[in-house]
């Protein structure tokens, strides 16, 4: 087992966020969960590792499964959101590159909104440790869907606060799966969907990213303002007490070659 190793400084931030992340962030969707279920093969005599678990948003999506379910979360705010409301879960403190379980002792490892954070080849490694042979891996991201005019917007607001922070967009997770891993092929599947949500709900969505919760109080403030702004002007948004939120969930797959 590798000793532990911190985080991104970035990251450090969602100590700051784990209350708006568990309100704004959505769920994922059912038809993408089940995918993901079955192209890992889970049951209820699986053992899943879902790796930066953060406040547990896809851990719970998992527990009908029956599987025993591991979660595995550096930061302690979100840590404590996961055993505060989910018992059945075995939370520990570890990152990626340092997961804290021995040796093929899962059978299967789901990272759902987070792999974009590490260090991509460290990972892999101790995601192919921990796994038992032909054991899966699958990455999982909700991603804003920006060809709608409002979603754009607001990430035009948001994007010159982003300070460097790793993004998913830019693609440089997939370095990783570039070069010889010891995993099969990524594949990937997409699923469309809407989070229904209120305005402060999508405030709280931007308030939960990483370089907008590291923000100074007064700048954050400032920011957060400037979203209740264009959701009160956009013709999209204006005068709504629920205000779809467009997203496309992608679910990358491989396996334990």
């Amino acid at each position: 087992m590798s000793p532990p190793r911190s985080i991104n400084p970035h990251a450090q931030s969602y100590a700051r966020a784990a209350d708006a992340y568990e309100r704004g962030r959505p769920e994922y969707p059912a038809a993408a969960v089940a995918y993901a279920v079955a192209l890992l093969g889970i049951g209820p005599h699986s053992t899943v590792l879902d790796l930066a678990a953060g406040t547990g948003k896809f851990t719970r999506q998992l527990l009908f499964t029956g599987a025993r379910i591991l979660a595995v979360e550096p930061v302690a705010a979100m840590r404590e959101r996961i055993a505060a409301q989910l018992p059945s879960v075995n939370v520990l403190e570890g990152t990626a590159e340092a997961i804290p379980l021995p040796d093929e002792s899962v059978d299967a490892v789901t990272v759902a909104q987070a792999f974009h954070w590490f260090r991509g080849r460290d990972a892999l490694a101790e995601i192919r440790r921990v796994l038992k042979s032909g054991g899966g891996l699958a990455l999982i991201w909700n991603v804003r869907d920006e060809t709608v005019d409002w979603v754009r917007r607001l990430s035009e607001l948001m994007d010159p606060h982003n300070g460097g922070a790793p993004r998913y967009h830019t693609g440089l997770w997939r370095e990783a799966f570039s070069v010889p891993n010891g995993l099969t092929t990524l594949t990937v599947e997409r699923f469309p969907f809407a989070h229904p949500s209120t305005p402060e709900q999508v405030v709280d969505r931007a308030a939960s990213t990483s370089f907008v919760a590291g923000l100074p109080l007064e700048r954050r403030a400032g920011l957060l303002d400037e979203v209740r702004h264009m959701l009160r002007e956009h013709p999209e948004t204006r005068g709504r007490e629920t205000i779809p939120f467009p997203y496309v969930t992608e679910v990358y797959g491989c396996r334990k070659a």
